[in-house]
C-alpha cells in the first residue's frame, strides 16, 4: 500500500528547546521561499497546544475534508502550492484549549503522520512546539522510516536561549537527526527610519553555538516590523517586502536549505 508520505521528497523538523523563539515564523518563511523558487511545500503544525500556522497563512476558518486516503491537507493558494495540516483546522472554536495527556497527543501526531494527503511534495516542514519530550520522540520515530532530511534548530541570541537549543542538540543526537543548521532568529532591530541596527537581546549567541556544535550556522533574522505585520495579517512577506531588511536572511536560509538537497541528490 502506497503511503501517504511516499510523493514527498524532503522532510525537515523546525525545532528550539524554548518557546517564544519564532520556530513557526521561521517555517512559514521557510514554505514561502521555497514556494518562490519553484518548489511545492507542506507544513505540518504538530504544536498542538499552540498552532499558529493557520493563522499566519490566513487560512485559520478552513475546515479539514476526508478522501480515500485520509484528511486533504488545507490549501493556501489556488495553484496549491503551499498546503497545510494543523490542529487549528480540527478545533471547535480557535480559542478552545488542547488538555491533553501525552498519549492522545502522541496518537494524533502518528495519525498527523500516516493519514494526511500530501501529493507530490518537494519539502514537508514540520513546525515542532518547544522541547525535547513527548511530541518529538513521537514526530521523530512516527517520520524516521521516511528518512527526514534533518532539522534547522532556532535560537534567539541571549544565554538562556542558546542553553536550551543546545538541549536540542542532544536530542538530536540522542534521536539520530542529522541537524542541518542553526537560525538565530529576533537578532538586532533595524531600524526602518535610519537603517541603524540595536541589538536588544545581545547578538552572536547562536553562531557561537554552531562554531561550538560543529554544524552550520543558516544566518541571523533581525527583528522586524514588517514581518511581524506580514505574519499577523497572513500576508506574504517574501513577495511584499524584498526592501525588508529580514528579507535577505530568510531567502539565504532557504537557499542554503536547497543547496543541500542538491549536493545530496548529486
Amino acid at each position: 500500500e502506497r503511503s501517504n508520505l511516499a510523493g514527498v521528497r524532503h522532510i525537515l523538523l523546525v525545532l528550539s528547546g524554548k518557546g517564544g523563539v519564532g520556530k513557526s515564523t521561521i517555517s512559514t518563511e521557510l514554505a514561502l521561499s521555497l514556494r518562490h523558487s519553484g518548489k511545492k511545500v507542506g507544513i505540518l503544525d504538530v504544536d498542538l497546544c499552540g498552532p499558529s500556522i493557520p493563522r499566519m497563512f490566513r487560512v485559520q476558518d478552513n475546515d479539514v475534508h476526508q478522501c480515500d486516503s485520509g484528511w486533504v491537507p488545507v490549501f493556501v493558494d489556488q495553484d496549491k502550492s503551499i498546503s497545510l495540516m494543523s490542529i487549528g483546522f480540527l478545533l471547535e472554536k480557535p480559542d478552545d484549549a488542547v488538555v491533553w495527556r501525552g498519549p492522545k497527543k502522541n496518537a494524533l501526531i502518528k495519525q498527523f503522520v500516516a493519514d494526511v494527503a500530501w501529493g507530490d511534495l518537494d519539502f514537508l516542514i514540520v513546525d515542532t512546539p518547544p522541547g525535547t519530550s513527548d511530541e518529538h520522540i513521537s514526530t521523530v520515530e512516527a517520520l524516521r522510516p521516511y528518512k527526514p532530511l534533518g532539522a534547522i534548530l532556532v535560537t534567539t541570541p541571549q544565554a538562556v536561549s542558546v542553553g536550551d537549543v543546545r538541549r536540542e542538540l542532544t536530542f538530536c543526537k540522542k534521536t539520530g537527526l542529522r541537524v542541518l543548521g542553526i537560525v538565530e532568529n529576533m537578532s538586532g532591530f533595524v531600524c526602518p527610519h535610519c537603517s541603524e541596527c540595536t541589538n536588544i537581546f545581545s547578538k552572536g549567541g547562536g553562531e557561537e553555538l554552531a562554531k561550538h556544535a560543529g554544524v552550520p550556522f543558516l544566518g541571523s533574522v533581525p527583528l522586524d516590523p514588517q514581518l511581524s505585520q506580514s505574519l499577523e495579517e497572513g500576508r506574504d512577506f517574501i513577495q511584499e517586502f524584498p526592501k525588508s531588511s529580514a528579507f535577505p536572511a530568510l531567502t539565504h536560509i532557504a537557499q542554503q536549505i536547497l543547496d543541500g538537497t542538491l549536493q545530496q541528490s548529486s
